[in-house]
Protein backbone atom coordinates (compact mmCIF):
# COMPACT_ATOMS: atom_id res chain seq x y z
CA UNK A 1 0.00 0.00 0.00
CA UNK A 2 1.75 3.70 -1.03
CA UNK A 3 2.00 5.48 1.68
CA UNK A 4 2.22 8.72 -0.33
CA UNK A 5 -0.15 10.66 -2.18
CA UNK A 6 -0.81 10.66 -6.11
CA UNK A 7 -1.18 12.86 -8.20
CA UNK A 8 -4.28 12.27 -10.70
CA UNK A 9 -1.30 12.52 -13.55
CA UNK A 10 0.96 10.11 -11.86
CA UNK A 11 -1.83 7.78 -11.30
CA UNK A 12 -3.06 7.73 -14.41
CA UNK A 13 0.45 7.45 -16.11
CA UNK A 14 0.89 4.19 -14.29
CA UNK A 15 -2.21 2.74 -15.36
CA UNK A 16 -1.64 3.73 -19.29
CA UNK A 17 2.22 2.58 -18.82
CA UNK A 18 0.94 -1.25 -17.25
CA UNK A 19 -1.70 -1.72 -20.15
CA UNK A 20 -0.95 -3.69 -23.04
CA UNK A 21 -3.31 -3.64 -26.50
CA UNK A 22 -5.08 -7.03 -26.89
CA UNK A 23 -3.26 -9.26 -29.46
CA UNK A 24 -4.93 -8.76 -33.13
CA UNK A 25 -7.54 -11.24 -34.34
CA UNK A 26 -8.93 -12.27 -37.81
CA UNK A 27 -12.88 -11.47 -37.15
CA UNK A 28 -15.75 -11.19 -39.85
CA UNK A 29 -17.60 -7.99 -40.62
CA UNK A 30 -20.06 -8.24 -38.14
CA UNK A 31 -18.05 -9.04 -35.50
CA UNK A 32 -15.56 -6.12 -36.08
CA UNK A 33 -17.82 -3.21 -35.17
CA UNK A 34 -16.35 -0.94 -32.60
CA UNK A 35 -12.75 -2.79 -32.75
CA UNK A 36 -9.37 -0.93 -33.85
CA UNK A 37 -7.93 -1.84 -37.56
CA UNK A 38 -4.06 -2.82 -37.13
CA UNK A 39 -3.46 -3.06 -40.76
CA UNK A 40 -3.97 -0.44 -43.80
CA UNK A 41 -6.88 -1.73 -46.22
CA UNK A 42 -6.47 -0.95 -49.59
CA UNK A 43 -9.13 -0.82 -52.43
CA UNK A 44 -8.83 -3.98 -54.76
CA UNK A 45 -11.58 -2.68 -57.17
CA UNK A 46 -13.38 0.68 -58.12
CA UNK A 47 -16.22 1.75 -56.53
CA UNK A 48 -18.50 2.01 -58.77
CA UNK A 49 -16.91 -0.80 -60.50
CA UNK A 50 -18.99 0.41 -63.43
CA UNK A 51 -20.03 3.15 -65.07
CA UNK A 52 -23.52 3.15 -63.66
CA UNK A 53 -27.32 5.49 -63.80
CA UNK A 54 -27.99 7.74 -60.68
CA UNK A 55 -31.69 8.23 -61.80
CA UNK A 56 -34.07 5.56 -63.04
CA UNK A 57 -34.69 6.89 -66.63
CA UNK A 58 -33.71 5.91 -70.19
CA UNK A 59 -30.17 5.73 -71.67
CA UNK A 60 -29.48 7.21 -74.79
CA UNK A 61 -27.40 8.95 -77.25
CA UNK A 62 -26.45 12.51 -77.16
CA UNK A 63 -27.33 13.42 -80.88
CA UNK A 64 -30.36 11.48 -80.65
CA UNK A 65 -31.97 14.54 -78.12
CA UNK A 66 -30.28 17.23 -79.12
CA UNK A 67 -32.74 20.17 -79.10
CA UNK A 68 -35.57 18.02 -77.89
CA UNK A 69 -38.70 20.08 -76.06
CA UNK A 70 -42.06 19.02 -74.86
CA UNK A 71 -43.61 20.57 -77.91
CA UNK A 72 -41.05 18.81 -80.21
CA UNK A 73 -39.81 16.06 -78.29
CA UNK A 74 -37.15 12.85 -79.68
CA UNK A 75 -38.78 9.29 -80.33
CA UNK A 76 -36.76 6.56 -79.78
CA UNK A 77 -37.09 3.07 -80.02
CA UNK A 78 -37.25 1.46 -76.86
CA UNK A 79 -34.71 -1.57 -77.16
CA UNK A 80 -35.40 -3.26 -73.77
CA UNK A 81 -34.51 -2.80 -69.57
CA UNK A 82 -30.97 -2.78 -67.78
CA UNK A 83 -32.32 -3.32 -63.88
CA UNK A 84 -29.17 -2.94 -61.39
CA UNK A 85 -27.27 -6.32 -61.40
CA UNK A 86 -28.00 -7.12 -65.70
CA UNK A 87 -25.79 -9.18 -67.44
CA UNK A 88 -25.63 -9.44 -71.07
CA UNK A 89 -26.72 -5.75 -71.96
CA UNK A 90 -28.34 -4.59 -75.12
CA UNK A 91 -25.87 -1.46 -77.14
CA UNK A 92 -27.78 1.67 -77.84
CA UNK A 93 -28.02 2.82 -81.69
CA UNK A 94 -28.84 5.59 -83.33
CA UNK A 95 -32.60 6.56 -82.72
CA UNK A 96 -32.48 3.89 -79.87
CA UNK A 97 -33.17 4.16 -75.99
CA UNK A 98 -32.68 1.22 -73.13
CA UNK A 99 -34.86 1.93 -69.91
CA UNK A 100 -32.54 1.99 -67.47
CA UNK A 101 -33.25 2.06 -63.55
CA UNK A 102 -30.72 3.64 -60.64
CA UNK A 103 -27.56 1.97 -60.17
CA UNK A 104 -28.00 0.02 -63.28
CA UNK A 105 -24.68 -0.60 -65.61
CA UNK A 106 -24.59 1.91 -68.51
CA UNK A 107 -25.10 0.03 -71.64
CA UNK A 108 -22.73 -0.12 -74.59
CA UNK A 109 -23.65 3.15 -77.13
CA UNK A 110 -25.50 5.23 -74.52
CA UNK A 111 -23.85 8.60 -73.18
CA UNK A 112 -26.23 9.69 -70.96
CA UNK A 113 -29.35 8.78 -68.90
CA UNK A 114 -32.63 11.35 -69.22
CA UNK A 115 -34.57 11.08 -65.91
CA UNK A 116 -38.16 9.32 -66.60
CA UNK A 117 -39.74 12.51 -65.49
CA UNK A 118 -38.06 14.02 -68.63
CA UNK A 119 -40.44 11.77 -71.19
CA UNK A 120 -43.63 10.09 -71.21
CA UNK A 121 -42.70 7.49 -69.98
CA UNK A 122 -43.76 5.00 -72.84
CA UNK A 123 -46.84 5.81 -72.35
CA UNK A 124 -47.50 8.04 -75.86
CA UNK A 125 -49.00 10.58 -72.92
CA UNK A 126 -48.32 13.04 -70.60
CA UNK A 127 -44.86 13.61 -69.29
CA UNK A 128 -43.96 10.79 -66.56
CA UNK A 129 -44.00 10.70 -62.33
CA UNK A 130 -42.73 7.35 -62.42
CA UNK A 131 -41.61 4.42 -64.24
CA UNK A 132 -44.45 1.69 -64.78
CA UNK A 133 -43.67 -1.54 -63.16
CA UNK A 134 -41.48 -4.07 -65.09
CA UNK A 135 -44.42 -6.24 -65.39
CA UNK A 136 -46.73 -3.99 -66.73
CA UNK A 137 -45.96 -3.86 -70.48
CA UNK A 138 -42.69 -1.53 -69.76
CA UNK A 139 -42.64 0.19 -72.54
CA UNK A 140 -46.42 0.66 -74.06
CA UNK A 141 -47.75 -0.67 -76.81
CA UNK A 142 -45.74 1.97 -79.11
CA UNK A 143 -42.57 0.65 -77.69
CA UNK A 144 -41.13 4.11 -77.74
CA UNK A 145 -40.48 6.56 -76.01
CA UNK A 146 -40.77 10.54 -76.22
CA UNK A 147 -38.02 12.32 -74.58
CA UNK A 148 -39.19 15.99 -73.62
CA UNK A 149 -35.27 17.73 -72.66
CA UNK A 150 -32.08 17.44 -74.23
CA UNK A 151 -29.01 16.25 -71.99
CA UNK A 152 -25.02 16.51 -71.97
CA UNK A 153 -23.06 13.69 -72.11
CA UNK A 154 -22.42 11.79 -68.84
CA UNK A 155 -25.17 12.91 -67.49
CA UNK A 156 -26.57 11.44 -64.76
CA UNK A 157 -24.05 8.81 -64.97
CA UNK A 158 -21.89 7.71 -61.62
CA UNK A 159 -18.92 7.09 -63.02
CA UNK A 160 -16.24 3.97 -62.70
CA UNK A 161 -14.09 4.54 -59.32
CA UNK A 162 -15.91 8.02 -58.81
CA UNK A 163 -15.93 6.77 -55.17
CA UNK A 164 -12.68 5.05 -54.43
CA UNK A 165 -10.31 3.63 -56.99
CA UNK A 166 -8.36 0.48 -56.98
CA UNK A 167 -5.28 0.96 -55.10
CA UNK A 168 -6.54 3.62 -53.01
CA UNK A 169 -6.35 3.73 -48.89
CA UNK A 170 -9.59 2.79 -47.68
CA UNK A 171 -8.77 2.77 -43.92
CA UNK A 172 -6.14 3.73 -42.08
CA UNK A 173 -4.21 1.24 -39.17
CA UNK A 174 -5.93 2.55 -35.86
CA UNK A 175 -9.43 3.41 -37.48
CA UNK A 176 -12.23 2.20 -35.08
CA UNK A 177 -15.15 0.32 -37.34
CA UNK A 178 -18.04 2.26 -37.24
CA UNK A 179 -21.26 1.62 -39.30
CA UNK A 180 -19.87 3.66 -42.44
CA UNK A 181 -16.70 1.56 -42.21
CA UNK A 182 -18.34 -1.84 -41.66
CA UNK A 183 -20.29 -0.79 -44.82
CA UNK A 184 -17.34 0.38 -47.03
CA UNK A 185 -15.15 -2.66 -46.36
CA UNK A 186 -18.42 -5.07 -46.94
CA UNK A 187 -18.59 -2.59 -50.38
CA UNK A 188 -14.82 -2.97 -51.42
CA UNK A 189 -15.31 -7.34 -50.96
CA UNK A 190 -13.58 -7.54 -47.41
CA UNK A 191 -15.74 -10.77 -45.62
CA UNK A 192 -12.72 -10.62 -42.36
CA UNK A 193 -10.64 -8.12 -41.39
CA UNK A 194 -8.10 -7.84 -38.95
CA UNK A 195 -8.40 -5.95 -35.41
CA UNK A 196 -7.49 -5.56 -31.93
CA UNK A 197 -11.18 -6.77 -30.31
CA UNK A 198 -13.00 -5.32 -28.07
CA UNK A 199 -11.71 -5.17 -24.58
CA UNK A 200 -14.15 -8.00 -21.85
CA UNK A 201 -14.28 -5.79 -18.86
CA UNK A 202 -15.80 -7.40 -15.66
CA UNK A 203 -17.41 -4.73 -13.13
CA UNK A 204 -17.95 -6.05 -9.76
CA UNK A 205 -19.80 -3.76 -7.03
CA UNK A 206 -18.93 -5.10 -3.19
CA UNK A 207 -21.13 -4.65 -0.60
CA UNK A 208 -23.47 -6.54 2.10
CA UNK A 209 -25.82 -3.66 1.80
CA UNK A 210 -26.44 -3.59 -1.67
CA UNK A 211 -29.93 -5.08 -3.20
CA UNK A 212 -30.42 -5.50 -7.06
CA UNK A 213 -33.04 -3.05 -8.44
CA UNK A 214 -36.41 -4.59 -8.90
CA UNK A 215 -36.02 -6.33 -5.60
CA UNK A 216 -37.31 -5.58 -2.37
CA UNK A 217 -35.69 -2.36 -0.22
CA UNK A 218 -34.89 -4.07 3.72
CA UNK A 219 -33.71 -1.12 6.65
CA UNK A 220 -30.80 -0.04 6.22
CA UNK A 221 -30.22 -1.56 2.14
CA UNK A 222 -29.63 0.48 -1.11
CA UNK A 223 -29.81 -0.47 -4.76
CA UNK A 224 -26.53 -1.37 -6.20
CA UNK A 225 -26.37 1.72 -8.99
CA UNK A 226 -23.08 1.36 -9.76
CA UNK A 227 -22.59 -1.71 -11.37
CA UNK A 228 -25.34 -0.95 -13.49
CA UNK A 229 -23.28 2.43 -14.34
CA UNK A 230 -19.96 1.13 -14.75
CA UNK A 231 -20.76 -1.99 -17.14
CA UNK A 232 -22.59 1.13 -19.50
CA UNK A 233 -19.83 3.07 -18.81
CA UNK A 234 -17.44 0.34 -20.21
CA UNK A 235 -20.11 -0.19 -22.97
CA UNK A 236 -19.72 3.34 -23.89
CA UNK A 237 -15.92 3.23 -23.97
CA UNK A 238 -15.74 0.33 -26.61
CA UNK A 239 -15.67 -2.58 -24.42
CA UNK A 240 -17.92 -5.94 -24.13
CA UNK A 241 -18.80 -5.41 -20.31
CA UNK A 242 -19.78 -8.49 -17.66
CA UNK A 243 -21.86 -6.93 -14.64
CA UNK A 244 -21.64 -8.91 -11.73
CA UNK A 245 -23.90 -7.93 -8.94
CA UNK A 246 -23.56 -6.92 -5.49
CA UNK A 247 -20.99 -9.47 -3.55
CA UNK A 248 -21.32 -9.51 -0.04
CA UNK A 249 -18.56 -8.00 2.64
CA UNK A 250 -16.72 -10.82 2.76
CA UNK A 251 -13.00 -11.26 1.66
CA UNK A 252 -12.74 -15.50 0.72
CA UNK A 253 -16.24 -14.90 -1.16
CA UNK A 254 -14.79 -11.64 -2.97
CA UNK A 255 -11.52 -13.39 -3.86
CA UNK A 256 -12.97 -16.47 -5.00
CA UNK A 257 -15.33 -14.35 -7.35
CA UNK A 258 -12.56 -12.25 -8.26
CA UNK A 259 -10.79 -15.49 -9.40
CA UNK A 260 -13.65 -17.39 -11.15
CA UNK A 261 -14.31 -14.21 -13.20
CA UNK A 262 -10.86 -14.12 -14.93
CA UNK A 263 -11.45 -16.22 -17.59
CA UNK A 264 -13.87 -14.01 -19.32
CA UNK A 265 -11.73 -10.50 -18.46
CA UNK A 266 -9.15 -8.84 -20.13
CA UNK A 267 -9.75 -6.14 -17.29
CA UNK A 268 -11.52 -6.00 -13.44
CA UNK A 269 -13.00 -3.21 -12.31
CA UNK A 270 -14.49 -2.90 -9.00
CA UNK A 271 -16.04 -0.55 -7.00
CA UNK A 272 -16.30 -0.09 -2.93
CA UNK A 273 -14.39 -1.15 0.01
CA UNK A 274 -11.05 0.50 -0.98
CA UNK A 275 -11.31 2.90 1.76
CA UNK A 276 -9.99 2.36 5.51
CA UNK A 277 -13.06 1.60 6.82
CA UNK A 278 -13.22 -2.03 8.62
CA UNK A 279 -15.48 -3.54 6.18
CA UNK A 280 -13.69 -2.39 3.20
CA UNK A 281 -13.01 -6.01 1.35
CA UNK A 282 -11.67 -4.97 -1.74
CA UNK A 283 -8.83 -4.07 0.33
CA UNK A 284 -8.73 -6.57 2.17
CA UNK A 285 -9.18 -9.47 -0.23
CA UNK A 286 -6.49 -7.91 -3.04
CA UNK A 287 -3.84 -6.76 -0.77
CA UNK A 288 -2.03 -9.92 -0.66
CA UNK A 289 -2.79 -10.78 -4.26
CA UNK A 290 -0.04 -11.61 -6.03
CA UNK A 291 3.98 -11.83 -6.12
CA UNK A 292 4.75 -8.74 -4.18
CA UNK A 293 8.39 -8.81 -5.04
CA UNK A 294 7.75 -9.53 -9.25
CA UNK A 295 7.09 -5.74 -10.20
CA UNK A 296 3.28 -5.48 -11.87
CA UNK A 297 1.92 -8.29 -9.61
CA UNK A 298 -0.52 -7.25 -7.14
CA UNK A 299 -2.77 -4.40 -6.08
CA UNK A 300 -1.67 -0.97 -5.12
CA UNK A 301 -4.26 0.85 -2.87
CA UNK A 302 -3.48 4.71 -3.33
CA UNK A 303 -4.39 8.14 -2.24
CA UNK A 304 -5.11 10.27 -4.81
CA UNK A 305 -4.93 14.33 -4.53
CA UNK A 306 -8.05 14.79 -5.99
CA UNK A 307 -11.71 14.96 -4.85
CA UNK A 308 -14.03 13.26 -5.46
CA UNK A 309 -12.40 9.51 -5.69
CA UNK A 310 -9.41 9.51 -3.22
CA UNK A 311 -9.09 6.49 -2.56
CA UNK A 312 -7.52 4.14 -5.57
CA UNK A 313 -6.87 0.62 -6.72
CA UNK A 314 -4.32 -0.24 -9.20
CA UNK A 315 -2.36 -3.58 -10.15
CA UNK A 316 -2.59 -7.11 -11.99
CA UNK A 317 -4.28 -10.28 -10.65
CA UNK A 318 -4.03 -13.62 -11.74
CA UNK A 319 -1.85 -15.92 -13.97
CA UNK A 320 -2.55 -13.53 -16.51
CA UNK A 321 -2.14 -10.63 -15.00
CA UNK A 322 -5.12 -9.23 -15.75
CA UNK A 323 -5.61 -5.38 -15.00
CA UNK A 324 -7.97 -4.56 -12.04
CA UNK A 325 -8.67 -0.62 -11.27
CA UNK A 326 -10.55 -0.33 -7.45
CA UNK A 327 -12.67 2.25 -7.27
CA UNK A 328 -14.47 3.81 -4.54
CA UNK A 329 -17.94 3.29 -3.79
CA UNK A 330 -19.65 6.39 -3.59
CA UNK A 331 -21.96 6.45 -6.98
CA UNK A 332 -20.09 9.98 -7.81
CA UNK A 333 -16.78 8.97 -6.74
CA UNK A 334 -17.02 6.05 -8.77
CA UNK A 335 -18.06 7.67 -11.93
CA UNK A 336 -15.76 10.21 -11.93
CA UNK A 337 -13.10 7.74 -11.19
CA UNK A 338 -13.47 5.53 -14.20
CA UNK A 339 -13.48 8.62 -16.60
CA UNK A 340 -10.63 9.70 -15.44
CA UNK A 341 -8.67 6.08 -15.19
CA UNK A 342 -10.95 3.01 -16.37
CA UNK A 343 -12.19 4.45 -19.81
CA UNK A 344 -8.71 5.46 -20.90
CA UNK A 345 -7.33 1.85 -19.44
CA UNK A 346 -9.79 0.53 -21.97
CA UNK A 347 -8.95 2.75 -24.89
CA UNK A 348 -5.11 1.50 -24.46
CA UNK A 349 -6.37 -2.01 -24.19
CA UNK A 350 -7.87 -1.06 -27.69
CA UNK A 351 -4.59 0.06 -29.43
CA UNK A 352 -5.68 3.53 -29.28
CA UNK A 353 -3.33 4.71 -26.06
CA UNK A 354 -1.28 7.08 -28.16
CA UNK A 355 -4.44 8.26 -29.83
CA UNK A 356 -5.99 11.91 -28.42
CA UNK A 357 -9.44 9.84 -27.91
CA UNK A 358 -8.07 7.77 -25.23
CA UNK A 359 -9.05 10.34 -23.07
CA UNK A 360 -12.25 12.25 -22.96
CA UNK A 361 -12.39 15.70 -24.84
CA UNK A 362 -11.48 18.98 -23.26
CA UNK A 363 -12.50 22.92 -23.70
CA UNK A 364 -11.56 25.56 -21.93
CA UNK A 365 -15.37 26.98 -20.69
CA UNK A 366 -16.12 30.40 -18.31
CA UNK A 367 -18.10 29.52 -15.17
CA UNK A 368 -21.55 30.71 -15.32
CA UNK A 369 -22.29 30.52 -10.90
CA UNK A 370 -23.94 33.14 -9.29
CA UNK A 371 -21.47 32.97 -6.10
CA UNK A 372 -17.41 31.67 -6.76
CA UNK A 373 -16.87 28.07 -6.19
CA UNK A 374 -14.54 26.96 -3.38
CA UNK A 375 -12.35 23.69 -3.61
CA UNK A 376 -10.05 22.43 -0.97
CA UNK A 377 -6.28 23.45 -1.39
CA UNK A 378 -3.77 20.49 -2.90
CA UNK A 379 -6.53 18.51 -4.46
CA UNK A 380 -7.47 18.27 -7.77
CA UNK A 381 -11.76 18.63 -7.79
CA UNK A 382 -14.26 17.67 -10.25
CA UNK A 383 -17.63 19.08 -10.20
CA UNK A 384 -20.38 17.97 -12.50
CA UNK A 385 -21.84 20.56 -15.03
CA UNK A 386 -23.98 21.38 -18.08
CA UNK A 387 -21.12 22.67 -20.80
CA UNK A 388 -22.81 25.01 -23.14
CA UNK A 389 -20.53 24.93 -26.84
CA UNK A 390 -22.86 28.02 -28.04
CA UNK A 391 -22.43 30.25 -25.41
CA UNK A 392 -18.62 28.73 -24.21
CA UNK A 393 -19.74 28.46 -20.51
CA UNK A 394 -20.14 26.00 -18.02
CA UNK A 395 -22.67 25.70 -15.05
CA UNK A 396 -22.54 23.70 -11.71
CA UNK A 397 -24.81 20.83 -11.45
CA UNK A 398 -25.91 20.17 -7.99
CA UNK A 399 -23.05 19.96 -4.80
CA UNK A 400 -19.79 18.43 -4.30
CA UNK A 401 -21.07 15.71 -2.49
CA UNK A 402 -19.49 12.17 -3.78
CA UNK A 403 -23.09 10.45 -3.30
CA UNK A 404 -25.36 13.05 -5.38
CA UNK A 405 -26.32 10.77 -8.44
CA UNK A 406 -29.17 12.71 -9.01
CA UNK A 407 -26.98 16.16 -10.17
CA UNK A 408 -24.74 13.19 -11.87
CA UNK A 409 -27.62 12.45 -14.43
CA UNK A 410 -27.93 15.86 -15.70
CA UNK A 411 -25.29 16.68 -15.84
CA UNK A 412 -22.75 16.42 -19.26
CA UNK A 413 -19.50 17.47 -18.15
CA UNK A 414 -17.01 17.75 -15.27
CA UNK A 415 -15.44 21.08 -14.42
CA UNK A 416 -11.95 20.52 -13.25
CA UNK A 417 -10.89 22.84 -10.64
CA UNK A 418 -6.96 22.58 -10.02
CA UNK A 419 -5.05 21.24 -6.79
CA UNK A 420 -3.80 25.19 -6.23
CA UNK A 421 -6.69 26.79 -7.05
CA UNK A 422 -9.59 27.26 -3.61
CA UNK A 423 -11.62 29.71 -5.43
CA UNK A 424 -13.36 30.17 -8.67
CA UNK A 425 -15.21 33.42 -9.13
CA UNK A 426 -18.16 33.94 -11.69
CA UNK A 427 -16.70 34.26 -15.31
CA UNK A 428 -13.48 32.57 -14.92
CA UNK A 429 -12.47 30.48 -17.61
CA UNK A 430 -11.90 26.41 -16.24
CA UNK A 431 -10.88 23.07 -18.23
CA UNK A 432 -13.87 21.38 -18.68
CA UNK A 433 -14.33 17.24 -19.29
CA UNK A 434 -17.08 16.64 -22.21
CA UNK A 435 -18.80 13.54 -21.08
CA UNK A 436 -21.80 13.67 -22.49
Amino acid sequence: MSSTTWSVDDHLEDILGAIRPLDPIELPLPDAQGCVLVEDVMVPVALPPFDNSSMDGYAVRVADVTGASEEFPAVLTVIGDVAAGSGGLPTVGPGQAARIMTGAPLPPGAEAVVPVEWTDGGTGGAPATTMRAASAAPEGASGEVRVHRPVEARAHVRARGSDVQAGDLALEEGTVLGPPQIGLLAAIGRGTVRVRPRPRVVVLSTGSELVQPGEELGPGRIYDSNSFALAAAARDAGAIAYRVGAVTDDADTLRATIEDQLIRADMLVTTGGVSVGAYDVVKEALSSVGDQDEPGSGIDFRKLAMQPGKPQGFGSIGPEHTPLLALPGNPVSSYVSFELFVRPAIRALMGLKDRPDVQRPRVRAALAADKPLSSPSGKRQFLRGRYDAEAGTVTPVGGAGSHLIGALAHADALLVVPEDTTTVEPGAELEVVLIG
